[in-house]
C-alpha cells in the first residue's frame, strides 16, 4: 500500500526516494546534500545555515510538517529558524552556495533586487 511509504506532512525532494532519510543514530547535519557544490566547503556558511538552505530546498505537503522538521533537525523554533533564515539570504556565503535557491527566497520575501 502507497500510503504507508510517506505519512501525512511527509517532505519529498528532488532525487529523495521516500521521506525517512534520517536513521534514528544520525545526526541532523550528517546527510550529505547531493545538491551541495563539492568544492563549497569553505564557503563561510556553518553546518546549521547549510541545513537551513537544505530544508528550504524541499517540499512540503503540510506547514506543520515542515515546522515539525525544523525542530527535529536544528532543535530551532520556527520563528528563530525563521529570523535566522532572513538574515542567511542577505548573505553573499549563500547566495554563492545556492544562488538560485536564495534568488526565489529573496523574490518570495518582497525583494526586487
Amino acid at each position: 500500500m502507497t500510503g504507508e511509504d510517506a505519512a501525512p506532512g511527509e517532505h519529498t525532494a528532488a532525487g529523495e526516494p521516500g521521506g525517512d532519510d534520517t536513521a534514528a543514530g544520525e545526526q541532523p547535519g550528517a546527510d550529505a546534500s547531493p545538491a551541495g557544490p563539492p568544492a563549497g566547503a569553505g564557503s563561510g556558511l556553518d553546518e546549521t545555515d547549510r541545513e537551513i538552505l537544505a530544508i528550504e530546498n524541499l517540499q512540503w505537503k503540510y506547514q506543520g510538517a515542515k515546522e515539525m522538521e525544523i525542530r527535529r533537525r536544528l532543535g530551532l523554533s520556527p520563528t528563530h529558524y525563521y529570523q535566522r533564515l532572513n538574515v542567511l539570504i542577505d548573505s553573499r556565503a549563500a547566495l554563492e552556495h545556492d544562488p538560485m535557491l536564495v534568488g526565489r527566497l529573496r523574490r518570495q520575501r518582497g525583494d526586487l533586487r
